[in-house]
C-alpha cells in the first residue's frame, strides 16, 4: 500500500543539468505533509501543557494560535486542513502523469479519481460517527475527509480535462461566485450579505439540503455548500505541483516564483478580507488566499532547503508521519493512544514529578505514535484510499 497523496517518482525536466531526464522525488512534499499532521498528533497538546506549566507570555502566545476563532479571524490552527489539501493537489500532476504514461486512459484515471473521493467521504463518516447504526438524523455527513475527498475530487477533474488556462479560470470563477453567492443573498429574515453563523447564506443552504445533523446544529465547518471554494484550495496546489513538476525553469527560480505567488496572495487574501472577512467556517475567498500564500510560502521554504540545498536528514522525523498522514488522523478512532502512553510511560511522569509531569507525557504522547509510524515506515505498509 502507498500513501494516498504520495507524489510518484517520475521523470521531471532538468533545464540546468546535462541530461533531458532526472530522476526526481518531491521529499519536501511528504517533509511539509508530516509537519502539518505533527500538529494534531500530538503536539498542539504538548505546547498548550507547556504554557499552562510555565504560564509564559510567549508560550500563551502560541497555545492560542493552537484553538480556531470563533467564527471570523486566522489562527494558525486554520491552517492545517487547508494545507493538507493544498498538498494533495501539488501531488496532482505528478500521480495523473504516472497513470497516464503507464498507459491508463482518461476515463480509467476519473473512475480512480472517483473512487478516491467517494472513500475519503465514507472514511469521514466513520470517522464521525463510529461503526454504530444510528437514525440518519443522528448521523454527521460533512467532515474533514469527506471535504478533502470532494474538494480533491473535483480539482483532479477539472485537471484531468480543462487545459491550464481554463483550470485558472475555474479557480477564480469558484471564488467570485462563492461570494456573490454570500454577498447578495442570505438566510430568511436576515439583511442581504449577512455572514453571521445564524444568518449566512451558505449555513441556510446546508440546513435545507444536507440530511443528517451538522456539527453545530444550524452551521457545519465542513458543509457542502462551504466545500464549494475549497475546490479552489485544491486548484493552487495543482497549479503549484505543475509549476515544479513541468515548467522549465531552474529550481531556484521555481522556489522564488512559489514565495512571490504566495505573497501576493496574502496581498489579495487582506484586500478582500474588508468585504469578505476570513473566515474558516465558511472557507472565504479570503481565507482560500490567505491559506494559499501561507502554503505556497511553507512549501517554496521547504523545497528550497529540502530539494534545492540537499538538506535532508532532518527531515527524516516528518517523513515518516508524512507517509501515513490519513492514518494517524483516523487512529484515535481506533487506538486509545492514551492508554498506550500511559501504558508504557507513566513511570516518566512518576520521575518528573509535578509540574512538569504533563509536559513530559505529552511528549511520550508523540513518541509512541511515531514509533508505531516508524515500524509502519519500515515495513513499508503505508496507508492507500
Amino acid at each position: 500500500m502507498k500513501s494516498a497523496y504520495q507524489p510518484i517518482d517520475t521523470p521531471a525536466p532538468n533545464p540546468i543539468g546535462p541530461s533531458s531526464f532526472v530522476k526526481k522525488r518531491l521529499l519536501s512534499l511528504d517533509a511539509l505533509r508530516g509537519f502539518d499532521m505533527f500538529w494534531i498528533m500530538g503536539a498542539d497538546s504538548l505546547i498548550k501543557r507547556i504554557a499552562k506549566t510555565t504560564d509564559s507570555p510567549f508560550w500563551d502566545t502560541l497555545a492560542i494560535q493552537l484553538d480556531h476563532p470563533e467564527w471570523n479571524g486566522f489562527h494558525f490552527y486554520d491552517l492545517i486542513f487547508p494545507l493538507f489539501l493544498f498538498m494533495a493537489g501539488v501531488a496532482t500532476p505528478y500521480s495523473i502523469s504516472s497513470r497516464l504514461k503507464k498507459g491508463h486512459t482518461k476515463q480509467q484515471v476519473l473512475r480512480h479519481i472517483i473512487k478516491r473521493g467517494i472513500v475519503l467521504v465514507l472514511l469521514g463518516i466513520v470517522y464521525n460517527n463510529g461503526l454504530e447504526l444510528k437514525p440518519i438524523s443522528e448521523i454527521r455527513f460533512g467532515s474533514v475527509l469527506g471535504r478533502i475527498g470532494l474538494a480533491y475530487m473535483f480539482a483532479n477533474i477539472i485537471y484531468l480535462y480543462a487545459r491550464e488556462r481554463v483550470q485558472y479560470m475555474w479557480f477564480g470563477g469558484l471564488l467570485l461566485g462563492y461570494w456573490l453567492l454570500l454577498k447578495f443573498n442570505s438566510a430568511p429574515g436576515f439583511p442581504m450579505g449577512d455572514l453571521t453563523m445564524e444568518g449566512n447564506f451558505a449555513s441556510y443552504l446546508d440546513r435545507i439540503i444536507m440530511p443528517g445533523r451538522l456539527y453545530k446544529g444550524i452551521h457545519d465547518p465542513e458543509g457542502l455548500i462551504s466545500t464549494i471554494p475549497a475546490i479552489s484550495t485544491g486548484l493552487l496546489g495543482i497549479f503549484a505541483g505543475t509549476l515544479l513538476k513541468n515548467k522549465p525553469f531552474s529550481e531556484l527560480r521555481k522556489a522564488s516564483l512559489l514565495a512571490v505567488v504566495g505573497v501576493v496572495c496574502l496581498i489579495i487574501a487582506q484586500l478582500w478580507n474588508l468585504d469578505f472577512p476570513i473566515n474558516k467556517n465558511l472557507w472565504s475567498s479570503s481565507f482560500v488566499f490567505h491559506t494559499g500564500g501561507i502554503s505556497l510560502l511553507l512549501l517554496a521554504l521547504f523545497y528550497y532547503i529540502i530539494d534545492i540545498k540537499g538538506y535532508k536528514s532532518w527531515t527524516f522525523f516528518f517523513r515518516v508521519i508524512g507517509m501515513n498522514s490519513i492514518l494517524i488522523y483516523i487512529s484515535g478512532h481506533f487506538i486509545d493512544w492514551r492508554y498506550t502512553t500511559s501504558a508504557f510511560f507513566e513511570w516518566v511522569g512518576q520521575l518528573v514529578g509535578d509540574p512538569y509531569n504533563i509536559v513530559a507525557m505529552a511528549i511520550c504522547y508523540i513518541l509512541v505514535k511515531w514509533v508505531f509510524l516508524y515500524i509502519l515506515y519500515r515495513n513499508k505498509i503505508f496507508l492507500r484510499v
